[in-house]
């Protein structure tokens, strides 16, 4: 019999129950592991010859909540043009009580590292979902890839998620009165307060935010038969 030659059939064969799941879309590898296997798992691809996974390129954390929503209406527009997302449904304009319900991911919070080993050129993507929603939290992959140091505490800064035996868990992009986590989707898209230098206090100081918020999602445009019928006529046209 020969050996599977696919990257996630080869992940699976090894992983066994500690791999949830594992895709391979478009050229790119992503496997999924839970929490608990997530030192494990990530030593054993730095560590076993057969994969050597020596550098981790990135450590980011991702908010499902909202997930594949948009403001704009794309499903019953009219043919004077879609809906300019007024409802305030969209990432950072809907308040914490009427928040989104996303069906598809049960847990809010995951975090994803990309892989290259040098040795073998194998690059992978990992994930694994937080089980807490409120403390949402992982093991630091510092004692493993060292690099990835400055990487965590980005994403604990901007996602409020928790990498547990990280030797220096603290903010890295905000300030040290920073309230809230900003790539949070319920998160306030015009922020929470107003920073300023006062010249008569000789500090910075914090205030209400003076602006109104406004939608700057960009429009997503749908699969509509129209737009396949106006191609197929302006093709006509051209020849």
């Amino acid at each position: 019999m020969s050996e599977p030659t696919s990257l996630v059939r080869r992940l699976e064969v090894q992983l066994g129950s500690k791999m949830v799941s594992g895709v391979e879309v478009n050229g790119e590898t992503t496997i999924e592991v839970l929490p608990e296997n997530w030192l494990a798992v990530a030593r054993m691809l730095r560590d076993d010859a057969a994969w050597q996974f020596d550098l981790c390129v990135d450590v980011s954390g991702v908010d499902y909540l909202s997930y594949g929503q948009v403001e704009w209406d794309t499903t019953d527009a009219t043919s004077e043009g879609f809906s300019r997302g007024v409802e305030g449904k969209g990432p950072g304009r809907f308040d914490w009580a009427h928040r989104p319900r996303n069906v598809d991911f049960p847990r809010r919070f995951a975090v994803v590292v990309h892989l290259l080993s040098l040795n073998h050129n194998h690059r992978l993507r990992m994930r694994a979902f937080c089980a807490d929603d409120e403390l949402p939290k992982v093991p630091s992959l510092v004692d493993i890839w060292p690099g990835v140091n400055w990487f965590e505490r980005e994403a604990f800064d901007l996602f409020g998620i928790v990498f547990e035996g990280h030797p220096d868990l603290r903010r890295i992009l905000t300030d040290y009165g920073f309230v809230g986590h900003a790539f949070r989707k319920d998160f306030p898209l015009i922020g929470n307060v107003e920073v300023r230098y006062d010249p008569e206090k000789k500090r910075v100081v914090y205030e209400p935010v003076s602006i109104e918020p406004r939608v700057l999602v960009p429009r997503t445009i749908r699969d509509d038969s129209r737009y396949e019928q106006a191609e197929a006529e302006r093709e006509a046209r051209n020849k």
